[in-house]
């Protein structure tokens, strides 16, 4: 069995209560995980790219105010 499945497993015995708070748990950590990974991507110039075509496009007039 492998540990997602042993996870599975023990998720669908828990009680409402504790669901809830897994749930915010694993909310604040997966957030946590996206930010981290958004900064790295950042640092890496991966965003690079659609950072300049996004500002081309807004100079050129090919952007709406939100």
């Amino acid at each position: 069995m492998s540990k997602v499945e042993d996870l599975e497993k023990q998720i669908q015995q828990l009680s409402l209560e504790e669901l809830a708070e897994f749930r915010r748990w694993f909310a604040e950590f997966d957030a946590h995980l996206w930010d981290w990974q958004f900064e790295a991507d950042v640092k890496a110039g991966k965003l690079d790219e659609r950072a300049e075509k996004a500002l081309r496009a807004h100079s050129t007039g090919q952007s709406t105010k939100l």
